[in-house]
Formats: C-alpha cells, structure tokens, sequence
C-alpha cells in the first residue's frame, strides 16, 4: 500500500471561516507581527497576546470541519498509514476524525511552558488568563510557534515527508520556512499534488508538482475519491 503524506496549510481552513494571516483581508492587515507574534511581543504585552490567541482561539472553536478536512480524514481511516502534516494552529483535522496530526506551528487548543517549547497542557474551552502558570512552575502562554522561534517537530515532518509515494500539499502559499521546504525532502519518485486555486511559489520544484487549481474543498474530496478508487483496483 502507498504511503500518503498530506500537507496542509491556511488555505484549507479559510474555507472554513477562519482568517487567514497573508491574504489581503487577513490577520497581518490589522495587527502589526512584531505586536503580536514574537518572543519579544510576548515580553512587552503579554496581555495582548493573551487576548489576540483567545480571540483565534474562540474562532477556531466555532468553526466546523470543511468537505476537505473530512476527504482527508476519510483518506486517512481507508489507509491508515496516510500521514497529515499541517501548519495551521486549528483542530479541524481532528475535529473531522484524522489521528496523529503533526502542527508545525503550535495549537491554537493548548498552551504551554515559557520555558520548554514542547511542554503544553491542554485547554478548556477558549480562554486563557494570564498569570496561570505550567507545573514546572513557568508562566503559561499560547502554544503557537511565534516568528524568529524554532519549529520543534520540523524534523519529524521531514522524516515524514522523506517516506511519501504521494505527497497532497493543500491551501499553502509555499512562502513560509522553514514549513515550506517539506516537499524538498519528498522522493524523486513521489507523486506530488498541490490543491491550491491561487499560483504559489512552485519554482523550486517544477515538473515534479501536478497544481490542481481549485478550492481545497473541490480539489481534495475528488483527488482521494481517485486515488481510493485506484486502490481498490
């Protein structure tokens, strides 16, 4: 049996309401990054982080899982080896039954320690206060990988990725690093769909991308109701 990556990114959850940071009318419109996603943001206001992530995080609760989400999912449970990748924050792939999924960038759904970037403790509900502290005794803050940091499970997506016969890259603009590097370590023999209406940066890769040129929720159900009925065969 095959092994199916899938690599997500903002576009796939904009289908689902939520905003997006590079798009025209998206997040970097109306708040400055320096203000509200670094390390040192976090040290000058983190009162202003706190209530910036509460907001996303309220969104990304009332949003619900798109036909995208749940085609990936349904990929997913007919072949369990498929692995999902995704650099969004949200919990719409887990939401729509996928298991296991790696997010580079943090989860909009847990906070974590100041002082280890891998220590998170989940989170009820949308809002967090500040002041509430992780057991290793540190201050709690949004578990969201913030610019100039490092992204703790790149390696593992990498191996990941190094394993694909078919990699399906999914709303992402191929702009943001080190994330979009990924498909640089997919096989020279791997098939490599990008579902995206827009046209991302696919120089670096050239023949070795198939663009599909639609909506993720177009896109995706019909590329895995094909490559599930190829399977059967």
């Amino acid at each position: 049996m095959k092994k199916i990556v899938v690599f997500t990114g903002a576009g796939i959850s904009a289908e689902s309401g939520l905003s997006t940071f590079r798009d025209s009318d998206g997040l970097w419109e109306k708040y400055r990054v320096e203000d509200i996603c670094t390390h040192e943001a976090w040290e000058r206001n983190p009162q202003l982080l706190v209530d910036f992530y509460n907001a996303r995080r309220r969104d990304a609760l009332k949003a619900q899982p798109n036909a995208a989400h749940i085609a990936i999912a349904r990929l997913q449970q007919a072949m369990p080896s498929t692995q999902i990748i995704t650099q969004n924050v949200d919990d719409l792939h887990e939401r729509a039954g996928a298991k296991n999924v790696v997010h580079l960038h943090g989860e909009i759904t847990k906070l974590r320690s100041s002082i280890n970037e891998t220590a998170t403790v989940p989170l009820e509900g949308w809002e967090q206060h500040y002041g509430d502290r992780h057991p290793d005794g540190s201050l709690l803050r949004p578990y969201i990988v913030f610019f100039g940091e490092g992204v703790p499970y790149f390696t593992l997506a990498c191996d990941i990725a190094s394993t694909a016969d078919i990699m399906i890259v999914v709303g992402t603009s191929l702009n943001v690093y080190p994330a979009a590097s990924l498909l640089q370590y997919a096989p020279d023999k791997a098939q490599i769909y990008l579902i995206d209406p827009g046209q991302p940066a696919l120089s670096p890769y050239g023949a070795r991308i198939q663009h599909i040129r639609k909506k993720a929720t177009e896109g995706v159900p019909q590329l895995v109701e094909s490559i599930l009925s190829n399977a059967e065969e």
